[in-house]
């Protein structure tokens, strides 16, 4: 019976010690993985230059970089809310709007502006962080 009572205390004993050096290496392990994401995170940004993944609305493709101005103008004339793009693809002149994170918000504005733009449609795009 003392033996198993020994033994019994031993353990608890055991554990306590256990347990409580347990947390702060939880703790420590926890501090490094934190550390690790924001350094991965902030590898990511400098490689991307903070851009993110997302969808843009392509509303003219053309080799006239003056009408594909025209069209720029007029969007962004009509909707000023919206930021717009010009972009040359070798050989066309591409405007580009929209910084949109899912394809959901992309739609919502294409059926928005489809009526003056009837030609667009979503692209996938790096897209610039909404400023607050």
């Amino acid at each position: 019976m003392k033996k198993q009572f020994i033994s019994l205390y031993f353990l608890l004993t055991a554990f306590t010690v256990f347990s409580q050096e347990n947390p702060n290496s939880q703790q420590l392990q926890t501090s490094l993985k934190v550390k690790q994401l924001i350094d991965k995170k902030a590898s990511y940004n400098r490689a991307n230059n903070g851009d993110y993944d997302g969808y843009r609305l392509k509303i003219h493709i053309g080799a006239d970089r003056a009408k594909a101005r025209e069209v720029k103008n007029k969007f962004s004339a009509k909707y000023n809310d919206i930021l717009s793009y010009e972009d040359y693809q070798q050989p066309n002149f591409v405007i580009t709007v929209g910084d949109f994170r899912t394809r959901l918000e992309a739609f919502e504005a294409l059926k928005k502006i489809q009526i003056e733009f009837p030609n667009s449609f979503i692209v996938k795009s790096k897209i610039k962080p909404k400023r607050i």
